[in-house]
């Protein structure tokens, strides 16, 4: 679900406990809007039943993570999550499983996104220097622009502490140490003496000669020094005795790893670090347009894996040697691309919860954040991620013709970043930027309008809305017939005991959030259709089908209220998904004693899904159903 979450503790004891408990976790991090899990052991079971939780949009599992998409309540999660999990006593050896890739994958989401935001902050400022800039002339001679110029710029410049302690962190080696090497990496001596090698001069360290290479703003030579600290740290303190340890062990690492930095790790790591950006550069300089539809069309589908953290090696290389960087413009691209599709289904659908959810995923998009975009709307119904993928790819082709750059790095590259492309020595940047995501934002508004938006393919459980059907004139029309304004009466799919729905002991269905209806304390074990119709969907458990009228109302019957986690045992199927039906025939079965034995109450909530499409759903006034008898009025 996409609603907000406010139970967070709970939310976070409910992922501990679906994932297998303490004892199955080897780390945990968080970005933007997913807690990271690295999981000893992980289960489809796990996966389906962290996605069915209300607060969770989704679960994707790649990179050897097991990735809990939330949201922009991430950060409270994660909070609550961490006071339940002792991560510093997690088996070393189960941490980094999967492949190399994996493993460097997982790495650099794990030390860029703490402090991401932190990033970003530094990249608007900058921005805003840039726009204060052409609005004042002699601005920047003034004390007021050094001292905001200096105070964006300090992030950057100290990027190998940040570096140091999420690192520390990741590898688990002592913050302290890994904060003193890296410090000593970017202290003003050092930059002293490789300015002197730079001249011409020549210094030595026992006898090898030291390059001139610098480490403000680097990322690789840092990461490496953590990386190889944190095992001559344990080495150290397996060997020595407990009561020189304390002190010796940070001598020796500061005085083997800086030393072994500078002559060896940083000038390598540099080098290759370099060279990709060279490689990206190459491709960029001599094929933009390649470059540009690559970027703008397939960035959000690495978003969508979550390996997106992996570029930011190169980025950050790009602004260290050239000051600029066009990687970071194509993506502003796919960004706004995915905005434009999220307005169009927003102008296209006459559902107010899509609306609902669109607007939201709009507004956070704006920040260059999209995965609610992505999985609360344009993933979700398909077809908008298409239409965003082609528009950023067009978009990017388009600007890709102007020398797109960004001259400040923009921690989430959006909307809010486009004056990070503006320099006076670059003039047609910015046009090539906004030129290109005016194309990203219109043309999926109008490719939606044209050929619609698709239908939610996501799988109804527990927390999960009914399926639903867009139609080219909403849902007033459907199979290309008129249905007549009045009403329309929904006999009940069940015998049994009528409850209000407010008086349901689940907060997902008395609030009304999943849709108006009633519910059923259920007198025998069969559904039946309570309408003509299809059947829109089924869960993977079977515990809860999705019925759609032919003249469009759109019903979901959820069996029991926790009956997610008997996998399927009680139900038997007598249809399937796309199933025409009629009403009164039978279309499920369930063992009713079954679900009593397990604990779980046979409460059967049945709610219309799309209310909002109606003026009004009335609630007949029966204190017992049976099928002949009708227990809604839907009011158009």
């Amino acid at each position: 679900m996409s609603g907000k979450v406010r139970d967070y503790p709970k939310l976070a004891k409910d992922i501990l406990e679906a994932v297998g408990g303490e004892s199955n976790i080897s780390g945990a991090t968080r970005c933007a809007t997913r807690l990271r899990l690295v999981l000893k052991q992980s289960s489809p079971q796990a996966k389906e039943a962290v996605a069915s939780m209300p607060g969770v949009i989704t679960v994707v599992e790649n990179a050897g993570q097991f990735q809990v998409v939330i949201g922009q309540h991430v950060g409270e999660v994660y909070d609550e999550f961490a006071k339940l999990v002792n991560l510093d006593t997690a088996d070393e050896q189960t941490e980094h499983k999967g492949t190399i890739l994996n493993r460097i994958i997982a790495t650099m989401s794990a030390v860029f996104a703490p402090f991401v935001y932190i990033l970003a902050a530094a990249g608007i400022m900058q921005g805003l220097l840039i726009i204060a800039n052409l609005l004042f002339a002699g601005f920047a001679e003034t004390g007021t622009y050094q001292v905001i110029s200096f105070i964006s710029w300090a992030p950057f410049t100290f990027l190998p502490i940040f570096i140091a302690i999420t690192a520390a962190k990741h590898f688990k080696t002592n913050t302290y140490i890994a904060v003193a090497c890296c410090a000593a990496l970017v202290s003003p001596t050092w930059a002293e003496m490789a300015a002197q090698i730079a001249d011409g001069g020549s210094v030595n360290f026992l006898g090898i000669a030291l390059t001139e290479t610098t480490y403000t703003s680097s990322v690789l030579p840092p990461l490496f020094l953590v990386w190889i600290l944190s095992y001559l740290e344990r080495f150290l303190n397996k060997r020595m005795n407990e009561i020189i340890r304390p002190l010796f062990v940070p001598l020796l690492c500061m005085l083997v790893m800086v030393p072994l930095t500078i002559v060896l790790i940083g000038p390598i790591t540099t080098l290759g670090a370099n060279g990709i950006a060279n490689g990206y550069n190459f491709l960029a300089e001599n094929a933009p347009a390649l470059a540009g539809a690559i970027i703008g069309g397939f960035w959000q589908v690495i978003v969508i894996f979550g390996v997106h953290w992996g570029v930011t090696p190169m980025v950050l290389a790009n602004f260290e040697q050239y000051g600029r960087d066009s990687f970071q413009a194509y993506q502003t691209i796919a960004v706004v691309a995915q905005i434009g599709a999220v307005l169009g289904v927003i102008l296209k659908s006459r559902n107010q919860e899509t609306r609902k959810i669109g607007i939201s995923a709009g507004v956070t998009g704006l920040f260059g954040i999209t995965e609610p975009a992505i999985y609360g709307v344009t993933l979700r119904f398909k077809k908008p991620m298409i239409f965003g993928c082609i528009s950023g790819a067009v978009g990017a082709v388009v600007a890709s013709f102007f020398n797109p750059y960004y001259f400040a790095y923009a921690g989430l590259p959006g909307p809010l970043t486009i004056v990070n492309s503006i320099n006076a020595d670059y003039p047609t940047s910015v046009w090539g930027i906004l030129i290109g995501s005016a194309i990203a934002i219109v043309l999926p508004v109008i490719l939606i309008q044209i050929f619609g938006y698709g239908v939610d393919e996501a799988k109804a459980s527990g927390d999960s809305s009914l399926v639903e059907q867009q139609g080219q004139t909403g849902p007033a029309q459907q199979n290309g017939s008129d249905i007549p304004a009045g009403e329309e009466n929904i006999a009940s799919p069940l015998r049994g005991r009528i409850i209000p729905l407010t008086d349901v002991p689940d907060e997902a269905f008395s609030s009304g959030a999943m849709g108006s209806g009633i519910a059923i304390e259920p007198s025998d074990n069969k559904l039946y259709a309570p309408f003509d119709g299809t059947v829109a969907t089924i869960a993977p458990t079977r515990h809860a089908i999705g019925l759609r009228s032919n003249t469009g109302v759109e019903l979901f019957v959820h069996i029991g209220l926790d009956t997610v986690k008997l996998k399927g045992a009680p139900f038997t199927l007598k249809v399937q998904d796309g199933d025409t039906f009629r009403k009164g025939d039978l279309l499920l079965e369930f063992d009713k004693e079954l679900i009593q034995r397990e604990g779980i109450p046979t409460i059967t909530p049945v709610l219309v899904t799309n209310a909002f499409d109606y003026k009004e759903i009335v609630v007949g006034t029966l204190e017992n159903a049976t099928t002949d008898a009708d227990i809604l009025t839907v009011v158009r």
